[in-house]
């Protein structure tokens, strides 16, 4: 089973919806997930927040305007707040966010292939992996999709042996 239709048969098995913000990746996470029948049973949909102005990441995704303004929108702490804007905007249980930079040429003071993805859920569960990939702009932006789709499938597994683990007493 591939990355996205492993995680929207998790999903689906609990109940569980998705939503996707998008920066480098230009909506290949949402083309990804959707291209497995039967996604729209947990997939709400996407944001493309592409362009650095006007500040979407900011107006949209709600992430904190200073911090944009300091660091850039390649950061960690970017792509974690664009995973929760986007669970809280489209009303999902799990967000996911791919931000970096993919090339040709490097990107607030960061190299091509420096990426970040992040994975937002339910009771504050959540991760951002940091990643430096090589190959061209198309191999970056492919890796991110998987990536992504990784960390959010680690995540769903912890998540799931958590909830064992409370509803069995901590055994």
């Amino acid at each position: 089973m591939t990355g996205a239709a492993a995680v929207l048969a998790l999903l689906a098995e609990r109940g569980q919806t998705l939503a996707a913000a998008e920066s480098l990746t230009g909506g290949l996470v949402a083309a990804e997930l959707t291209s497995v029948p039967g996604a729209s049973k947990v997939f709400r949909g996407s944001v493309t927040a592409y362009a650095t102005t006007p500040p979407l990441k900011r107006d949209v995704l709600g992430v904190d305007g200073v911090l944009l303004a300091e660091r850039g929108a390649v950061d960690p702490q970017v792509a974690s707040q664009m995973a929760a804007g986007v669970r809280d905007v489209m009303g999902a249980d799990w967000g996911l966010a791919t931000t970096g930079v993919a090339g040709p040429d490097p990107q607030d003071g960061r190299p091509v292939g420096t990426v970040y993805v992040a994975v937002a859920g339910p009771a504050g569960a959540g991760k951002v992996a940091a990643l430096r990939l090589n190959g061209d702009r198309g191999e970056i932006r492919r890796e991110s999709v998987r990536s992504v789709l990784e960390l959010l499938h680690e995540e769903l597994r912890e998540n799931a042996r958590a909830q064992d683990t409370e509803q069995n007493g901590g055994n």
